[in-house]
């Protein structure tokens, strides 16, 4: 997919003019922002764009995040635990402190 992030007024006002007129082209949109499909006239749409905006136009290509191949069983267990838990206050580190939980300072620094 194509991300296109725009920065100004006049380039959020072409990218909804684009998303509409070309909706078969749109995976999602955002306001600011909008995931356009991985096609040759994706890649137009949003390089015209940037043609008509410069700067104010950023795009870039994206992937599925796929949770199953890049992250670890015992971060998406966490995720799952910590959604889970009783008190809705209680901070990550402090439900995940004692527990076979990830450390969420170790975690900020490993790249998936």
């Amino acid at each position: 997919m194509l991300l296109v992030v725009t920065y100004s007024e006049a380039a959020r006002t072409g990218l909804r003019n684009a998303c509409r007129r070309h909706d078969d082209q749109v995976v999602r949109r955002f306001g600011r922002a909008a995931l356009l499909e991985a096609t040759a006239y994706g890649a137009f749409l949003a390089l015209r764009l940037r043609e008509a905006h410069g700067d104010a136009v950023q795009i870039e290509r994206t992937e599925p995040f796929n949770e199953f191949a890049v992250v670890d069983t015992a971060v998406r267990e966490a995720a799952s635990a910590y959604a889970d838990r009783d008190a809705r206050s209680t901070p990550y580190a402090s439900f995940a402190a004692g527990t076979d939980h990830p450390d969420p300072e170790a975690m900020k620094r490993r790249e998936l």
